[in-house]
């Protein structure tokens, strides 16, 4: 393992798009918010095309470039490897980094299969014993709201959980004639909808309830077959929307939806648990808001309850702003960051582990294999 001088760590990061932006955003504010136990130095930027990469990293405040990844996992200075590139990237950099000592933040969904989820989690369980450690970037985790209600569930404040609804719908594809993208190619992105936010609902319920997934019955469609692109057209390999119903290990039933077809809108990430004793909701277009009802108030008063998650007692919230003034999107990503940098500094395992970004992999394989198969019910094992 690379050494740290002080409490320095010398961050590398992979890819500098749309994720690359957000998570410059967060390495480079985190110890200005949050006392975390190491400092991270923007140490390099990793790209394809030096002319892009280089402009990126002066917008960014990245300190130097590389345009190959094996030059960045052999340098001295780098700590941190961060993979914010697509799915079928993911495997041999993480690989390849936990090798050499690395520690590894990778975006979500951890790989585009079964078998690539499964040979990351094993290496990173190997190099968790020298002492390194790897997480997937499932922000949402991070959203106040979500954390306040697994907290919530978890202090039994819903009693025994009977239904969970999800849903994730988007509309930057309703156009039929919007340019064919990597996001649309199955060799790269794995999957569509399913694995592009799918994965994140799937992530976020199992976070929420402390449960998981253990069958599902899926359906997948895609809409527009193929993509205007350079010198024509190109075949659309991946699903533009899934939808499938589930069982918890604990006999709760669940609903899943993904779609990047709901014209309207743009973010709408959804979660709605149902208990015995209670019941909560959240839409992450309006991120700062928990609904919750408590099923033991009076039947004169019980209905849903808007609580405003901004108080500092809040899980995040204290590093932030007083009560009342809201956080955004990028926030959820600067609370991941210093939860892994905190993981670092004490010793304590990250979370989501690779293991639990496998989880979801075999969860969206299950779908997957059971949609191939006309919707039959597909249990989640190891190897889906």
């Amino acid at each position: 393992m690379s050494q740290m001088s002080g409490d320095a760590v010398g961050v590398a990061m992979i890819g500098h798009s749309f994720m690359g932006a957000v998570h410059s955003h967060a390495w480079r504010n985190v110890h200005r918010f949050f006392d975390v136990p190491r400092t991270p130095r923007l140490t390099v930027l990793g790209g394809r095309d030096e002319r892009r990469t280089k402009e990126a990293a002066a917008r960014y405040g990245w300190d130097s470039v590389e345009t190959d990844w094996r030059a960045i996992i052999a340098r001295d200075d780098v700590d941190v490897v961060d993979i914010c590139t697509p799915g079928h990237t993911h495997c041999e950099i993480a690989v390849a980094a936990l090798a050499a000592g690395k520690h590894v933040l990778c975006e979500k969904p951890l790989a585009n299969s079964v078998a690539e989820a499964e040979t990351m989690a094993a290496a990173a369980a190997k190099a968790a014993r020298e002492g390194v450690h790897s997480m997937v970037a499932f922000n949402y985790r991070r959203v106040p709201a979500l954390a306040l209600a697994r907290r919530l569930i978890a202090d039994g404040r819903l009693g025994t959980l009977r239904h969970v609804r999800a849903v994730y719908l988007q509309d930057w594809l309703s156009d039929s004639e919007s340019p064919m993208t990597w996001r649309l190619r199955k060799e790269q992105a794995g999957s569509g909808a399913l694995g592009d936010i799918g994965a994140h609902i799937v992530d976020a319920t199992q976070f929420v309830t402390g449960d998981v997934l253990t069958g599902v019955s899926g359906l997948t469609e895609t809409f527009v077959r193929e993509r205007p692109a350079p010198g024509g057209t190109e075949e659309v390999t991946v699903d533009d929307c899934a939808l499938f119903i589930g069982r918890f290990s604990s006999g709760a039933v669940a609903s899943f939806e993904a779609t990047r077809y709901a014209l309207g809108r743009k973010n709408a990430m959804r979660l709605e648990v149902n208990g015995t004793r209670g019941s909560l909701s959240f839409d992450f277009e309006s991120m700062n808001e928990l609904w919750f009802c408590d099923g033991d108030d009076p039947s004169e008063t019980q209905g849903f309850r808007r609580i405003v998650v901004t108080e500092e007692d809040h899980p995040y919230v204290g590093a932030w702003w007083p009560p009342g003034h809201l956080l955004g999107y990028e926030h959820t990503f600067t609370h991941e960051v210093a939860d892994f940098l905190t993981a670092i500094g004490t010793g304590e395992p990250a979370s989501p582990s690779f293991a639990d970004g496998l989880r979801v992999q075999q969860v969206l394989g299950a779908v997957e294999s059971s949609a191939a198969a006309g919707s039959q019910w597909s249990d989640v094992l190891p190897g889906t």
